[in-house]
């Protein structure tokens, strides 16, 4: 059993107990955010902005060059107003920007079947070497495995995707359910228990994916702590005896910590809606940018928090 970290009493101790301890000290090591952030960075802007050029070239392609929405059958009071559009027909705005979706989505999938693994290839690369250079800093004694972590993150990467396609299908589901039948049916459709049902699902599989993915979270720190390869680590970090309840107890709290910044995220977004008519568009536009800069740069904080809380326990184990 995993003993107190700090202090060396010997005395057993849940998982989560230290975590306090964890968050003061990475709070006292903003370089490891740094770094976290710095890297995610060097991947997540050019990605955004390859993202930008592809769907504005489809844009061009589909509006003869003019960027008018209108020529997408969507109303130009939605680009000038969104919320008040939407509040007034809801049902009416979702089925526009449906056409619309339908129109563009051909040259989105077909720009999809190379971009996304392109990027996939981008991130498991610079992911692997700054995720190494961040834990070496954090511990020293580490050894650096660049090689074993490429494979590990792809890995991660593709069970990742398993789960967003297995929530997509979920939300198709829930749609089914709540709107595609009763409309069949000639009936309305249920908006609420549609959004119950999407928040449910949501809810649960992203519990299920804190539940049984810590295991290939920890497999890289085990690659590097014990200097072996991909499949050592693996075998290690699903043969942890009782130091794995303390680390799905981590990655668990961690998980709810996720949700809170979301949901934070979205109440600091909304917080300007009521005073709409005293605000500008550009100055909506950049409190969003900046919550949302603020919610990534949370976000990488308790990505480093929960690395090192395993390191920790790892450490407290092996002693």
């Amino acid at each position: 059993m995993a003993t107190q970290v700090n202090g060396g009493t010997g005395v057993p101790i849940r998982g989560t107990q230290s975590l306090v301890h964890t968050l003061a000290r990475c709070w006292r090591q903003p370089s490891l955010t740094g770094l976290e952030v710095l890297w995610r960075w060097i991947f997540g802007v050019p990605t955004l902005w390859v993202v930008y050029v592809q769907m504005r070239s489809i844009l061009l392609l589909h509006t003869d060059g003019t960027m008018d929405v209108a020529r997408l059958g969507i109303d130009r009071r939605l680009t000038a107003d969104p919320v008040g559009v939407a509040a007034a027909d809801p049902l009416g705005v979702t089925a526009k920007i449906g056409e619309a979706v339908g129109i563009l989505l051909p040259d989105i999938l077909h720009v999809a079947l190379w971009l996304v693994p392109v990027l996939m290839v981008v991130w498991v690369v610079i992911s692997s070497v700054g995720r190494t250079l961040m834990l070496r800093r954090m511990d020293k004694a580490l050894h650096t495995r660049i090689g074993t972590l490429l494979v590990l993150q792809a890995v991660r990467m593709l069970a990742l995707l398993g789960t967003f396609v297995l929530w997509i299908y979920c939300l198709r589901w829930v749609a089914d359910i709540a709107v595609t039948r009763p409309i069949t049916a000639g009936q309305e459709p249920n908006l609420v228990l549609y959004f119950a049902l999407m928040i449910v699902a949501t809810l649960g599989l992203f519990s299920a994916w804190a539940v049984v993915s810590w295991a290939l979270a920890v497999a890289p720190l085990v690659a590097m702590l014990r200097n072996v390869g991909v499949g050592s680590s693996l075998q290690s970090a699903f043969r942890l005896g009782a130091l794995k309840s303390k680390l799905i107890e981590v990655n668990l709290v961690m998980g709810i910590v996720k949700i809170a910044l979301i949901v934070l995220g979205m109440v600091f977004s909304a917080t300007p809606l009521p005073f709409e008519s005293a605000t500008t568009p550009e100055f909506l536009r950049g409190w969003w940018i900046g919550v949302t800069i603020l919610y990534l740069v949370g976000s990488d904080f308790f990505h480093v928090a929960r690395l090192m809380a395993y390191l920790e326990l790892w450490r407290a184990y092996e002693e």
